[in-house]
């Protein structure tokens, strides 16, 4: 498995040839002191991948269909999600799972990277062998980490591999939109707002 940056990179050169409009919503590096800072904040310490992350892209300009799951989040944004989360399961229970072997609505050391309508990717810093794995808190339900990706590393490379050499992330596919931007989108469904979507081309860097 490659690295973070090592996945960036491949991504940034697809994104330039075939999708330059999405790549102009990939964010600039994020201040160093600022990842700092929120870490004191939440009272967690970042993993070195997502550090990694942050220190290539600091998340997306503006909404964007980038990523198979969902936008990746900015400091600011890991911040506030994560605050927003932690507040929403104390008033309502949720640190508490329904049923016995279940995952909570959301747990404290949950640290959110990615979000799309309340739904989120979150590293799991909870100490055992799940430690660093990469699954998803559901705005209306549980956590699940029945197909956790065993790292924010290994989600990137899956998403690199699939836009170079073609395939899919999971469930979901790559395209182009009718402006030649990136779109992620279950099989089948070749179509957005009426108009066809495209197969991504693949291509290896060079």
């Amino acid at each position: 498995m490659g690295t973070v940056t090592e996945a960036w990179i491949r991504l940034e050169d697809w994104l330039r040839r075939h999708a330059p409009r999405s790549a102009a919503l990939l964010a600039p590096p994020a201040d160093p002191d600022e990842i700092t800072a929120a870490q004191v904040t939440l009272g967690l310490t970042f993993p070195d991948e997502l550090v990694e992350s942050l220190r290539r892209h600091d998340g997306l300009t503006a909404w964007a269909n980038v990523f198979p799951e969902a936008p990746l989040l900015s400091v600011a944004q890991i911040v506030e999600h994560r605050q927003m989360c932690m507040d929403v399961a104390e008033s309502v229970d949720g640190f508490i799972p329904t049923e016995p072997g279940a995952e909570p609505w959301w747990h404290e050391r949950w640290l959110p990277v990615a979000e799309d309508n309340g739904d989120s990717q979150v590293i799991d810093l909870r100490p055992g062998p799940g430690h660093g794995r990469l699954g998803r808190a559901v705005h209306d339900n549980g956590g699940d980490f029945s197909d956790a990706w065993p790292s924010l590393a290994a989600y990137l490379t899956a998403t690199a591999d699939a836009l170079t050499a073609g395939g899919s992330v999971g469930h979901w596919h790559p395209y182009l939109n009718a402006d030649d931007e990136l779109w992620w989108s279950l099989a089948g469904q070749t179509t957005l707002h009426g108009e066809a979507l495209r197969p991504a081309p693949s291509h290896q860097p060079r």
